[in-house]
Parts: C-alpha cells; sequence; structure tokens
C-alpha cells in the first residue's frame, strides 16, 4: 500500500485530538484527512471487508486491561476476521466513542491500536472520533484476497481443524469475576490475541474447504459452519486442545479465541503446520450430511451424544 500524505484538519478539540493520534502513529497512518480513504487493491484480486466493535462493559471492563491493551485488543479482533478468510490486511478506519473518563488515556489506546496494526502489516487509513458516555471502538478492517476463504464450503467427508489451545479468555474472565488475578497465560490470551494471517494462508494453500475464526465460542462457531454449509458439523470434545487448567466445557464455550475452525482434508499435516507456526493443528471432528436435510452441531464425549456446551450470545432468547 503506498503511504499517502494527510491533509491538513481543522480546528476544535476533537481535531486536536485527532492530529495527536496521528503525530503519534507516524508513518503508520496514512491519507487521513478527507471524507473517504482511498485504496489501492492489486489486479486479480477481491476487496474483503469486515467491521467490529468492543464496548466497555461489554467485550471488556476497566479494572482488567491497561489503555494499550483495550486498544489492541480490539483491533486484534477485528483483523482477525480477516484473517479467518486467508486475506492479506491492507488497513483499518478506526470510530471510537471516548467518554471524559478515558480522554487522558486516549493516546494509550492509540499506542495500542497502532501496535496491533503494525504486527499485522497494515496501516491506518481513517476513522472517526465521538464523545459519549462508555469507552467504545468500531474498527473497519479491509483486506483482499483472490480466492477469500469462506464459511460455507464445508462438504460431507470433511475434516473438522483447531488451531491453538482453546479455553485461556474464559479462564481469564473466570478469574477477574470472582475477584482473582488470573494465570499470566489466560490474561495474556485474553488481552494480547493474535490474528492468524499466515497460519490462515497455509491452510487455504493445502486445501481447507471453509473457516472462520472462533468469537462466539467453538461450538456455536461450528453451528456457523454446519448453517453456513448446509451439512452436520461433529465434534469430539475428547479432542480439544485446552490451555492449561482448561476444561473441555471451558474450551467448548470459550469466546474471543481467534484461533481458527476449518473444514478440510484428514490429511493435513499437523506436525508441519506446528513446526512452521509453533501451535498445534488439532482434528477436532467431522462433517456428515445433515440429518433429515437440517444442518446442525452434534457434540460427542467418550462417543455419546451430550447437550451442547453453549457459547455467547449478545442477544440470548429471553
Amino acid at each position: 500500500m503506498t503511504h499517502l500524505r494527510h491533509l491538513p484538519l481543522g480546528y476544535g478539540g476533537e481535531f486536536d485530538l485527532i492530529s495527536a493520534a496521528l503525530r503519534q502513529w507516524g508513518r503508520l497512518a496514512s491519507g487521513v484527512g478527507d471524507d473517504c480513504a482511498v485504496l489501492e487493491v492489486p489486479a486479480g484480486m477481491r476487496l474483503v471487508l469486515s467491521v467490529d466493535t468492543a464496548v466497555e462493559g461489554v467485550h471488556f471492563r476497566r479494572a482488567w486491561l491497561t489503555p494499550q491493551e483495550v486498544g489492541y485488543r480490539a483491533t486484534t479482533a477485528a483483523f482477525s476476521d480477516i484473517a479467518a478468510m486467508a486475506a492479506e490486511p491492507v488497513g483499518v478506519a478506526i470510530a471510537m466513542t471516548l467518554p471524559d473518563a478515558w480522554r487522558g488515556d486516549f493516546l494509550n489506546i492509540c499506542d495500542g491500536i497502532g501496535d496491533a496494526t503494525r504486527a499485522v502489516g497494515a496501516r491506518i487509513i481513517g476513522g472517526d472520533l465521538t464523545r459519549g458516555r462508555e469507552l467504545s471502538l468500531t474498527l473497519t478492517v479491509i483486506g483482499h484476497s483472490a480466492s477469500p476463504l469462506s464459511r460455507g464450503g464445508a462438504q460431507p467427508g470433511d475434516a473438522l481443524w483447531v488451531t491453538g489451545r482453546l479455553g485461556g479468555p474464559l479462564l481469564a474472565i473466570r478469574a477477574w469475576e470472582q475477584g482473582r488475578a488470573p494465570s499470566s497465560e489466560s490474561r495474556a490470551r485474553f488481552a494480547r490475541p493474535v490474528a492468524r494471517f499466515a497460519e490462515a494462508r497455509w491452510l487455504a494453500a493445502h486445501g481447507v474447504t471453509a473457516g472462520l475464526d472462533i468469537s462466539d465460542g467453538l461450538v456455536s462457531d461450528a453451528g456457523h459452519l454446519a448453517a453456513a454449509g448446509g451439512v452436520q458439523v461433529v465434534v469430539n470434545l475428547d479432542c480439544l486442545p485446552l490451555a492449561p487448567a482448561a476444561t473441555t466445557d471451558d474450551a467448548a464455550q470459550s469466546g474471543e479465541e481467534f484461533e481458527l475452525l476449518v473444514t478440510g482434508p484428514a490429511s493435513l499435516d499437523a506436525a508441519a503446520f506446528e513446526k512452521t507456526f509453533g501451535i498445534p493443528l488439532t482434528c477436532i471432528g467431522a462433517v456428515a450430511p445433515p440429518v433429515s436435510g437440517e444442518p446442525a452441531v452434534e457434540a460427542l464425549r467418550h462417543g455419546a451424544r451430550v447437550q451442547l456446551p453453549r457459547g455467547h450470545d449478545h442477544f440470548p432468547a429471553a
């Protein structure tokens, strides 16, 4: 992406804050100041775009994270959607609602946004800043891919695979809610997640048929694969790769993992994957034809069907 010069900004407190952020980001930010960002997409590529929001009191609490971690985590969570489609990241636009109570931490939040953007090789291309009652970051992330990996390609006969080890973010939240300090491992999994860009491209190059990142919990997100592909997804809970101290139910329910859940050949070389990326690739189930024509998820423990552990739902049924 070519670096574009910023346009001069107007006067007022809002633009003073934006100008301070641009000075903080330096050459990481590009072409800010016009009504829209202008991007260059290589010939033969398709634009990939996603929007994600992090809201204080919903996705995090102030006591849990430093301001830098708030910015880093929100930005990485947004980029993870681009990663899940095996795309190349290009840029991010940030719409931030900033309460007075957070104003002194504005540049620290911007530092976290910048660190996460730099980590994936993208640029900050614009956004919006408003005043409000709770801190909220809405991030629009843009990437490109010649053949984006969809949720909708799972086929009967595919195996179900997951990257990394699961359960850490749930353990961190549980500890905070109980008034305890989480372990360093589980806290890091919540506060400093990783968008699996290189891992997704490796998987796409080795024949995976569908995929997404785990944000609502493994079993819940497996349901999205089942619905999008019109298939039955069978999850073997005994095979889930566990974070330290996590149970299989923790791993099945833990949201905001941002690991990849994919379907593809049973012959994927998990050892080569782990050697390349330093995290496991684990076969945790299979894809089957839908029962009675209805897509669904089935969970097994010790070979027997069990009730599905529920993941996160922003709007659960009353």
